[in-house]
């Protein structure tokens, strides 16, 4: 058998494998199939209506706190910042000097 013929003969048998009844409609194999997207899509959605409980936090809530703030800063009476160092670490390489 000439080597074209064999080559197309190999061919056809590769592209008939492809074409199976089994993946004729891609997805409707499995129902369940990119519930893992959706339902990422549905926590990452935001609720145009939501509904605070009474003694949850409203809308608003944090402007008390946030004047507080200022004024804990505008006064001098913020809590210092520690400063803290890393120990017993050490980096090797070299910088382009």
């Amino acid at each position: 058998m000439p080597f074209r013929l064999m080559l197309i003969v190999a061919a056809a048998a590769a592209l008939g494998a492809c074409s199976s009844t089994m993946n004729k409609h891609i997805g409707e194999e499995n129902p369940s199939l990119g519930e893992a997207a959706k339902y990422n899509a549905a926590l990452q959605t935001i609720n145009p209506t939501p509904v605070y409980s009474p003694n949850g936090a409203q809308p608003g809530d944090n402007g008390d706190k946030g004047s507080l703030a200022v004024k804990h800063y505008r006064a001098g009476e913020v809590k210092q910042v520690e400063t803290m160092g890393t120990t017993g670490m050490s980096s090797s390489g070299s910088s382009p000097h």
